[in-house]
């Protein structure tokens, strides 16, 4: 099932580009409106998900640094030794860790990562995030619907 890691690849390349651009383009805090609920706006964020820990002091780098490393290696063996029937939980693999990668890639060049896609409602604004956020929340939503699918028998085509 490593043929998924071509999923990983393109998310990654689809997510360095996109960050290129925006740093190429706009300066922090620019704000684009693009419709009423949706704006690009450079941001950057030291932490994880919801900046968590994004202002601990420094040490967080390092430890976001070596999860993401671990874990992507821990999610390509897994991906390794799927059966070709775990086709949900492929593509969950794939998206994670591409995403994974690609803020990897963004804490080692920058030592933050590189958000820029903004929803919000009125005054309510979700936290910015990008690409490879993106690929990682729907990579898990995958592995989430593969945990509650029937399982199947081995008569079943994948």
């Amino acid at each position: 099932m490593l043929r998924f890691l071509w999923l990983s690849v393109s998310v990654i390349l689809f997510d360095q580009v996109t960050k290129l651009w925006i740093l190429a383009t706009f300066k922090e805090y620019e704000v684009v409106v693009i419709w009423p609920v949706f704006n690009l706006t450079l941001v950057y964020n030291k932490g994880a998900a919801f900046s968590f820990l994004a202002n601990a002091g420094g040490w967080q780098l390092y430890f976001f640094i070596i999860l993401a490393l671990v874990l992507s290696v821990v999610m390509t063996v897994w991906l390794a030794r799927l059966q070709r029937h775990e086709k949900f939980t492929a593509w969950g693999l794939g998206l994670i860790i591409g995403g994974a990668v690609g803020n990897l890639i963004d804490r080692l060049l920058y030592g933050k990562v590189v958000d820029f896609l903004q929803w919000h409602w009125g005054d309510y604004y979700w936290p910015s995030f990008n690409v490879a956020d993106s690929a990682i929340t729907i990579g898990v939503c995958l592995m989430l619907v593969d945990t509650f699918r029937p399982p199947r028998t081995d008569h079943q085509s994948g």
